[in-house]
């Protein structure tokens, strides 16, 4: 009797034994939901806790098939940076009487949007600057240029209140202190009142009006950039 040909039993064998592929549930694999997912990894985990796996993974992808959407990870940085970033409903900056109106909803909507993304703020002074944040940059300029800010002075006005929104969202991103925390310094400033009379009196440790702190700042700020 011939013998069975092996290649058709081995065949048979591997038809029988393999999986059967079920269609992926996954949507199809795009930028946007790399930059979406990544925002939500970088939301939950900090910088440090973003890599090239862990994305793949929440999106159900190997690592290389990324790499047909972004280019690497200070790629996938930069567009989850601007994307968390972008002006919605931004006012009208060509007719509006109100300049300063207009610059306080800027920078108040812009220090939201890192306060709901901490991760952000410490992120995009080394960062390249994406289409958002230079669409923000350009409407804050054209703003303050119809408040009358001299072009000689501008780029002075627009760092001085890109340091503010930076330096306000940072301190309050950072800044955990409970409640009791904040009431022993304070109890300890009062037995220092002798060397540190000022802020003992203010009781600045107990201020938590972060928000009415940030837009009272920000009025001292445009007072200064009033036409005199």
């Amino acid at each position: 009797m011939a013998a069975k040909p092996r290649s058709a039993s081995k065949r048979s064998q591997r038809t029988k034994l393999q999986p059967i592929q079920e269609a992926s549930s996954e949507p199809p694999l795009s930028r946007e939901r790399i930059v979406a997912i990544a925002v939500e990894l970088l939301d939950a985990q900090g910088i440090d806790g973003l890599t090239m796996r862990r994305l793949a993974d929440r999106l159900g992808s190997g690592v290389m098939s990324l790499y047909w959407h972004v280019d690497n990870k200070e790629d996938v940085f930069d567009l989850a940076l601007d994307s968390v970033l972008e002006h919605r409903g931004s006012p009208e900056t060509g007719e509006s009487p109100d300049w300063r109106g207009d610059v306080v909803h800027m920078l108040e909507d812009w220090r939201a949007r890192m306060l709901r993304h901490p991760w952000s703020a410490s992120l995009l002074p080394r960062r390249a600057l994406g289409p958002n944040i230079l669409s923000r940059l350009e409407m804050l300029s054209k703003t303050l240029s119809r408040a009358g800010v001299a072009d000689a002075n501008l780029n002075a006005a627009i760092w001085s209140l890109w340091n503010y929104v930076m330096g306000a969202t940072l301190t309050r991103a950072s800044f955990d202190l409970s409640e009791e925390d904040r009431a022993a310094a304070q109890q300890r400033l009062t037995h220092l009142s002798e060397h540190y009379p000022t802020i003992e009196r203010s009781r600045l440790l107990l201020d938590n009006d972060w928000d009415g702190a940030f837009r009272k700042g920000l009025d001292f700020l445009l007072d200064g950039l009033s036409p005199r």
